[in-house]
C-alpha cells in the first residue's frame, strides 16, 4: 500500500510540476510577444482615433475617382490618364478609393461589403447601358480595413463618336448607404 501511495504522490507531484512549467512558459511567451513591440507615440494614437471618428461620421464618399491608363494593381497603384479621349472600342479603366463605408462586427473582427453599379449616358443624358451590382468589394480583419481601392474595367462596343458620361454608384451593404461619381469621356471615330 505504501508503494502505491508513493507512486500516486510522485505522479501527482509530476503533474503539478508540468502544469506549473506550462503556466510559466505561457506567461513568458505572452510577455515575449508584447515586450518587443514599440508603441506608437500618443500623438499618432490620438490622430488615428480622430481619423476613425471622422471616417465613421463621413458617410460613403470617394477620396479619388478617375480614369487611368491601365488596370490598377492595388491601393494607390495606378497611372492617371492624361485625357478622357478614347478611340472607339478602347477599354475604360477606372480607379476609385471609397471611404466612410461601415463595418459589421464579426467573431474575429470587422467586415465590410460594397457593390458597384454603373450607367452609361450619352451627351443628352439618355441611358445607353446599365448594370446593377456588377462588382463586389468585401473583406474582413481584426483591424479596420481603411484602405480600399476599386479598379474597374469597362468595354463599350458600338459607340459612335461623341460625348458620354460614366456614372458609377457604390452601395455600402453594411451601412445601407450609396454614393456615386460621374466621369465624362469622349469617343472619337466609330466602332
Amino acid at each position: 500500500m505504501t508503494n502505491r501511495t508513493g507512486k500516486f504522490s510522485y505522479g501527482r507531484m509530476l503533474n503539478s510540476v508540468l502544469i506549473s512549467t506550462f503556466i510559466a512558459a505561457g506567461t513568458a511567451a505572452a510577455q515575449a510577444q508584447t515586450a518587443s513591440v514599440a508603441e506608437p507615440a500618443a500623438a499618432f494614437s490620438s490622430a488615428r482615433s480622430a481619423y476613425v471618428e471622422a471616417w465613421e461620421s463621413s458617410g460613403l464618399a470617394f477620396a479619388k475617382a478617375l480614369l487611368t491608363e491601365t488596370k490598377s494593381n492595388g491601393f494607390g497603384q495606378y497611372s492617371p490618364r492624361a485625357d478622357a479621349d478614347f478611340a472607339a472600342g478602347d477599354p475604360l479603366y477606372v480607379y476609385a478609393e471609397p471611404v466612410g463605408y461601415a463595418f459589421a462586427q464579426t467573431g474575429t473582427g470587422q467586415s465590410y461589403q460594397l457593390t458597384a453599379s454603373y450607367k452609361l449616358l450619352n451627351g443628352s443624358g439618355q441611358v445607353l447601358a446599365e448594370q446593377q451590382n456588377f462588382a463586389e468589394f468585401s473583406g474582413s480583419g481584426r483591424s479596420l480595413q481603411l484602405q480600399l481601392s476599386a479598379g474597374l474595367s469597362f468595354e463599350f462596343s458600338g459607340l459612335p463618336g461623341g460625348e458620354y458620361q460614366l456614372e458609377t454608384m457604390f452601395t455600402d451593404t453594411v451601412g445601407q448607404q450609396s454614393a456615386s461619381f460621374t466621369l465624362p469621356f469622349t469617343v472619337t471615330g466609330t466602332n
